[in-house]
């Protein structure tokens, strides 16, 4: 059974007497064995009997979990289970990712996408190449570039006789993340990473297209299919069919591996849902620079020359045109709330330019295990090998999460970073996010926020809730390696429980049963909404 830690004086905030800690931890373990749970004085209030009871339950057989509770103020830890375990994360990678982001970038941060050229003018006539060059803005939506073609035609430029150069050298060209899984390349939580690309959508789904099926007018007829934005980048091959009111709806639509092609199979009814899937592009540096060809001719300008990619703008050459992105704070909105994987590698890797001028994964992991260092997460203690989480390397122990978020209540840009964190039950999007249909009914409802993650055997929730006597708890939830189709009702039956206690005394909360299979984070389901 694990015992909470009562002392005050043992506390993540009093750095000080952390290696008396841990040789405490080590020295009870060697009694106690291993898997021993490392406590101190007896705690009266029932916390840990309840959370034990939670984790207790059958869904957890054969499972392991990370948990630790502590006092935000004080940063007395008031509960703990296994916090030294490493689990995979997953989504609460993004933690240490935003973090990061908004000590190292800055949350005024924003990325800039610019239209420039070292060719003459002659009247409408451009004598040399356009370069469009990208600096990793993943929330550049097909409107934005149609602004920036309409800048350059509202210049006077009707003509270039060169090339369109598409530079995305401000990352290196390592697309995908480490140990990423192959079968998700065409799902749009595992898109290609480029200092160039486009979203579809206002969520920000950048490196993507929205693919939709609307079933024919008959029986036999092909499906309509249409692609947002309207490119001709991506192929479709439409192989399913209509059939009558009544029969089956399954729609498949995938991208072939190596391709642009994305191919429609299976059937759906006349009078259908038909589908909508969202699916990534190969090489999102050539979408981008189609996207933005394709709207230089709706304005009136012609590129001779092909499109060439990943060729750097020479040094020199003036902006004809230019897009600023939101401000780093504002994007945490879509980011944290949505659980977006590509704004996390991207991040990432502008967190690897900014320190060392280097785009790369490796880069900004160095970036983010220096901060986290800086502010006293043992980074010996954990693997991150990605931005997101995606990750199935990514490690990390409750303890080290607890240590990230009692420290950066300090930071200046703290109110930003903790207004992106999912709320329980709130029921907009943009508020919510994948925590808007969980916990209601509760008194965690509207009070906790947290990060979530979901992997098939992976969950993990951590962040804030205010108890019934007015404390801010912080608290870190690792699950992994269970069989069940979903451990959420576990997570938030602790959280509940915290929300529902006091100092003295212990709330409880009833775990629910069922639940819906979550192998991936509810955001991720598109078009369902969580």
């Amino acid at each position: 059974m694990s015992r909470p830690v009562r002392d005050a004086g043992r506390s993540f905030n009093s750095r000080k007497r952390v290696w008396i800690w841990s040789v405490a931890v080590a020295l009870v373990a060697a009694v106690l064995g291993p898997g021993a749970q490392a406590g101190a004085d007896a705690d009266r209030s029932g916390l840990a009997e309840a959370i034990d009871t939670i984790l207790g339950d059958p869904r957890m057989e054969g499972g392991t979990a990370s948990v630790v509770v502590a006092d935000a103020g004080s940063g007395e830890l008031l509960y703990q289970h296994l916090p030294a375990t490493r689990l995979m994360p997953a989504s609460n990678t993004k933690l240490t990712t935003s973090a990061a982001a908004m000590e190292i970038l800055g949350p005024e941060y924003r990325f800039s996408t610019e239209v420039l050229t070292n060719g003459r003018r002659y009247g409408s006539l451009l004598h040399g190449d356009l370069y469009l060059r990208g600096t990793g803005d993943p929330t550049l939506l097909a409107e934005d570039y149609d602004e920036l073609a309409e800048r350059i035609a509202d210049s006077g430029i009707t003509r270039v006789d060169g090339r369109l150069i598409a530079d995305d050298t401000r990352f290196d060209t390592q697309r995908l993340g480490r140990s990423w899984a192959a079968d998700d390349e065409s799902s749009y939580y595992s898109a290609q990473i480029s200092a160039l690309s486009v979203a579809p959508d206002t969520d920000y789904d950048t490196g993507t297209v929205i693919v939709t099926v609307t079933p024919g007018e008959a029986a036999g007829d092909e499906p309509v299919v249409t692609v947002t934005p309207d490119t001709d980048y991506v192929d479709l091959d439409v192989r399913a069919t209509t059939v009558a009111a009544g029969g089956a709806n399954d729609l498949t639509v995938e991208r072939e591996h190596g391709t642009n092609t994305i191919v429609v199979s299976g059937t759906t009814p006349v009078g259908g849902a038909g589908a909508k899937e969202w699916v990534t592009v190969w090489e999102p540096t050539g979408y981008a620079a189609a996207v933005f060809r394709d709207a230089l001719v709706e304005h009136g300008v012609k590129v001779v020359g092909p499109t060439r990619l990943g060729r750097q703008t020479p040094a020199g050459a003036r902006e004809l045109a230019a897009h600023d992105s939101m401000a780093l704070k504002d994007m945490l909105i879509p980011f944290m709330k949505l659980s977006n994987n590509m704004h996390a590698e991207v991040l990432t890797k502008a967190m690897g330019y900014e320190v060392s001028r280097q785009g790369t994964w490796s880069a900004g992991l160095a970036a983010i295990s220096g901060y986290l260092k800086g502010i006293g997460v043992d980074t010996g203690k954990v693997r991150q090998v990605d931005g997101s989480g995606l990750s199935r390397m990514d490690s990390f122990p409750a303890g080290q999460f607890v240590k990230l978020l009692l420290a950066v209540r300090d930071e200046p840009w703290n109110a930003d970073w903790y207004r992106s964190l999912p709320v329980a039950c709130a029921p907009d999007r943009f508020v919510g996010g994948t925590l808007r249909s969980r916990m209601c009914g509760t008194a965690a409802a509207l009070n906790a926020r947290a990060k979530t993650g979901s992997l098939t055997g992976a969950s993990g929730l951590s962040g804030y809730v205010t108890d019934a006597g007015g404390r801010e708890l912080v608290y870190s939830i690792v699950l992994n390696n269970y069989l069940a189709s979903s451990v959420k009702p576990l997570e938030d039956a602790i959280v509940v429980t915290l929300a529902k206690s006091t100092a003295q005394a212990a709330g409880s909360a009833s775990v629910r049963r069922g639940g819906t299979n979550i192998d991936i984070e509810c955001s991720w389901r598109k078009p369902d909404i969580c």
